[in-house]
């Protein structure tokens, strides 16, 4: 008689069926689920979170006036800077619609530039600055205007340090500092609802 040389499944036992832990991690998502979803959406009744801050319900709009530079010396269009910067983060990164009147916004951020300096950070041992240092101070106002209480009032400031002996620089460190400033005025402001 001759042997077969292929595979058949005459006679062979059908094989056991393969048993994971599926079927119980389906059970389990099941019951989750519904819950997560559901405490999701009650959480956002109350407040809306994005990059890490929340704003409440009542405030769907915000004012960003011009921020008023008041420092001596500073570099050309801090105001400017600062303001698009502030613009980037509450309105771009969050729900809230920017409100042109002032009057008719839920949400008020009102900014200053109070003080810029450039002075030496570190000196050579010719007595030559090898690093400068722009440091700038802001005053923050943000006023709900929906429940009229002033969220935040508070100074910021920040430094950043750029090599002395390329003087064009100072321009892009002092942009640098007012983008650092805007993220703290937004983390301060979101945080406190």
């Amino acid at each position: 008689m001759g042997g077969r040389t292929g595979r058949g499944t005459e006679g062979a036992a059908a094989p056991a069926p393969i048993r994971c832990g599926t079927h119980r991690l389906v059970r389990v998502l099941a019951f989750s689920l519904p819950l997560l979803v559901s405490s999701a959406f009650l959480t956002g009744c109350w407040f809306y979170s994005f990059t890490g801050g929340s704003i409440p319900e009542h405030v769907s709009t915000i004012a960003i006036p011009l921020a008023e530079d008041r420092s001596i010396g500073g570099v050309p269009n801090m105001d400017q800077v600062l303001t698009d910067f502030l613009i980037e983060r509450f309105v771009q990164q969050t729900r809230l619609a920017l409100e042109p009147d002032e009057s008719a916004a839920d949400a008020l951020l009102d900014v200053g530039i109070e003080r810029y300096q450039n002075q030496p950070a570190a000196v050579t041992g010719d007595e030559v600055a090898a690093l400068n240092r722009v440091t700038i101070t802001v005053r923050v106002s943000y006023l709900d205007r929906v429940e009229d209480r002033e969220r935040l009032a508070r100074s910021f400031s920040n430094y950043a340090d750029y090599d002395a002996a390329d003087i064009a620089l100072e321009e892009q460190t002092a942009a640098a500092v007012l983008e650092q400033l805007a993220a703290d005025i937004f983390t301060a402001a979101t945080s406190d609802w």
